[in-house]
């Protein structure tokens, strides 16, 4: 799975590397937890989304609780997920991933990153969300995180990794649900090292975080 992550790409980068002609100043944030507004690039740009995708169909926001991935195997087939599949596709902009491994009887947190530490995007799908009843008014536009097989690097640490989209197909991805774009990202290009169990506590931020630990 991908349950927390960090972003702090500069403005300037962000423009560059996705192509984009305006986009606000973004703060640099390096615990991004569910339940949180994140940026996403969509065929109309940038835009900030909530992170734990509400199905158009549901009756309660609460439901995007336990949305916040997307198995890559199956999500063409789900109902919370395969409409937005078909029709609402995003690229969710990362600087890298935390995953949690079993070491001496205690959970340690490692950072995932792509080996030289460039801006990359993880491949997400958004949904737009109208209240009825006691949640008339209400508009939520969410989205969800594409979750696969690990490579052999994470393989070492859990049994899922977020989909990592190569920068030349983010224009297909975007355009169509292919699903061939659904698998691991080369080992050989990430990295992954040991930080701090501060990161544990999503209330916790800042690039400290991200240091390497001893292992």
């Amino acid at each position: 799975m991908c349950g927390r992550f960090a972003f702090h790409a500069g403005r300037e980068e962000v423009l560059a590397h996705f192509h984009l002609g305006a986009a606000p100043a973004l703060p640099a944030r390096y615990n991004i937890a569910p339940q949180s507004a994140i940026a996403a690039v969509r065929d109309d740009g940038l835009a900030l989304l909530h992170w734990g995708l509400v199905p158009f169909w549901a009756k309660d926001p609460k439901l995007g609780y336990r949305m916040i991935n997307a198995r890559a195997e199956t999500v063409a087939g789900k109902p919370a997920f395969r409409a937005a599949f078909k029709h609402r596709r995003c690229l969710i902009p990362a600087s890298g991933f935390y995953e949690w491994r079993r070491v001496a009887g205690a959970r340690q947190p490692y950072y995932i990153r792509l080996r030289e530490g460039d801006l990359f995007a993880f491949a997400g799908l958004w949904e737009h969300w109208e209240g009825r009843g006691e949640h008339a008014g209400t508009v939520i536009e969410s989205c969800a995180i594409l979750t696969t097989e690990p490579n052999a690097l994470c393989a070492t640490i859990h049994d899922r990794m977020p989909v990592i989209l190569a920068p030349a197909h983010y224009a297909r991805w975007l355009a169509e649900p292919a699903a061939g774009l659904l698998r691991p990202f080369p080992a050989e290009g990430m990295q992954a090292y040991p930080v701090s169990r501060a990161v544990n506590d999503a209330q916790h931020d800042g690039p400290q975080l991200i240091a390497r630990q001893a292992d």
